[in-house]
């Protein structure tokens, strides 16, 4: 699909942000932080994401995630948005339309990240728009589809 303001690829099985947070004594006090994995993740999508000048205005993110093994679960969405903060948006916040697909690829882990900007019209709601407005032609069977259900 064409159209998109951000295309990057990630070599690397995609961490989660909140599954296996650790318990660690900061100052005397207990802190809830991220788990090695995450941590580490977090380094090398540093390293590999493609910077561009941060877009502005509110976002539609697609990620497609390929994973090792049948067993993570797509809960790497939160962990990505917080990592694209400073590499192509501003805050992720500005993403008001997600879209994470679970992939397997045993020789190859990897992750696809995508942006699209979204028009200034989004900002009272995507469900004031066709999805296919946001994702694409593509999207148009499965809306034709749910209507019909």
């Amino acid at each position: 699909m064409s159209g998109w303001d951000y295309d990057c690829w990630i070599e690397g099985e995609p961490a989660s942000a909140k599954n296996q947070r650790r318990i660690v004594l900061l100052h005397g006090k207990p802190r809830v932080i991220k788990s090695a994995k995450a941590l580490s993740y977090s380094t090398s999508f540093a390293a590999q994401a493609k910077k561009i000048p941060l877009l502005e205005g509110d976002v539609a993110l697609r990620i497609d995630a390929f994973y090792a093994s049948r067993r993570p679960d797509l809960a790497c969405l939160d962990l990505i948005q917080d990592l694209l903060q400073g590499v192509a948006i501003k805050n992720d916040r500005q993403v008001k339309a997600a879209e994470c697909y679970w992939n397997l690829d045993r020789e190859n882990p990897r992750v696809r990240v995508r942006l699209k900007l979204l028009p200034s019209e989004s900002s009272v709601g995507t469900s004031l728009f066709k999805r296919s407005t946001i994702w694409g032609a593509e999207d148009n069977l499965s809306e034709k589809m749910s209507a019909g259900s």
